[in-house]
């Protein structure tokens, strides 16, 4: 008789919520009590340790996404489990925040338009889950994700030297104006029919199907509350054009270069020239850096400018491509999560 292969030993999903403080009176009237799913490897142990990975969703997506099941892309806890059973990764812990806002994302930013979530992330959620659950703390701490999430996890681990020692960027946004900037003149039409940012908002929250130049506009919309948040200015107005500033006139797409510098303080190729930001990533046990050679955003282009910049800054870094485009691309997961927890074990 033929014999069965073993089944693949199942990890855990567990549901934590946390009421945030930093998320309270955010101005876009986002939920503080959000929930933290979390997957714990099979056989997992409260007397043991684990490196724990923070996996942050892309621009739309909200933590539980990665968790999700389809026809040909099997969810983010069955690839560990089965990257576990091959021994191709460590056991880990992986933790996915919600870091969602009414206009798709955070970024994971400050911003006085948007909320605090580079503080709800780090100096919240962090703590928060070392309290909860076996991990291994600092020095075993590893962030990563797609897209927006990549460049969350970037960013962070330039800002919070020491809290995170390994990064995975997967197509993470980067080079503003090859990844952005095509976008502005479709967001600018689409808001001049509309009638301004507010109208456009009011509309876009009642259709029930969203259309693609509505969603593009709404990303714009998204990178400029968190990258040119509006100054202060006295007012007393609450409305969403009010706490932002567009780095481009609607009427005409005019460049408005001062708004413009502000998005650009925010882009990894150009944050990466700070001496402190590179002394960050000289000190990571790992960064991995990978970007379809078909990005319908242009950021393979973008991430070939950030690897050439690295690797002239002598920053240590593992750097792929591969025939794909921007989406679907939990399977690149397979990639960096062996490489990260085996440097964090």
């Amino acid at each position: 008789m033929k014999s069965q292969p073993a089944k693949t030993q199942r990890g855990e999903l567990r549901r934590l919520v946390f009421d945030s403080q930093v998320l309270r009176a955010n101005p876009l009237g986002d939920p503080t009590g959000r929930d933290v799913w979390c997957y714990l490897p099979p056989g997992y142990d409260e007397t043991q340790r684990y490196p724990v990975f923070f996996v942050l969703a892309g621009y739309l997506g909200r933590g539980r996404g990665e968790l999700s099941d389809g026809a040909w892309s099997p969810p983010l806890d069955e690839r560990l489990d089965a990257m576990i059973a091959r021994f191709d990764a460590e056991p880990i812990i992986a933790v996915f925040p919600d870091c969602q806002t009414r206009l798709g994302g955070s970024q994971y930013v400050n911003s006085t338009a948007i909320g605090r979530y580079e503080d709800y992330v780090c100096d919240e959620l962090v703590p928060f889950i070392d309290a909860q659950l076996a991990t291994k703390g600092d020095g075993h701490r590893a962030v990563l994700g797609k897209s927006s999430g990549g460049y969350g996890a970037l960013r962070l681990a330039m800002r919070r030297p020491g809290l995170f020692s390994a990064v995975a960027s997967h197509s993470g946004d980067c080079c503003f104006e090859l990844c952005y900037a095509p976008d502005f003149a479709g967001c600018a039409r689409t808001i001049e029919r509309s009638g301004g940012v507010d109208r456009f908002l009011a509309d876009f929250e009642k259709t029930a199907k969203k259309r693609q130049d509505q969603i593009q506009a709404l990303s714009v919309l998204a990178m400029a509350a968190a990258y040119s948040p509006a100054l202060p200015s006295g007012s007393s107005k609450k409305s969403v054009a009010a706490s932002l500033d567009l780095p481009f006139d609607i009427h005409d797409l005019t460049r408005v270069d001062a708004i413009w510098q502000r998005w650009v303080e925010h882009d990894p190729f150009v944050m990466v020239d700070d001496d402190s930001h590179a002394e960050a990533l000289r000190q990571l046990k790992a960064l991995f850096i990978d970007v379809g050679t078909r990005d319908e955003y242009n950021l393979d282009f973008a991430a070939r400018r950030l690897h050439a910049k690295l690797e002239e800054l002598g920053i240590r870094h593992r750097y792929e491509e591969f025939d794909d485009g921007h989406r679907g691309l939990s399977y690149r997961f397979e990639r960096s999560i062996p490489l990260l927890s085996r440097m964090l074990v």
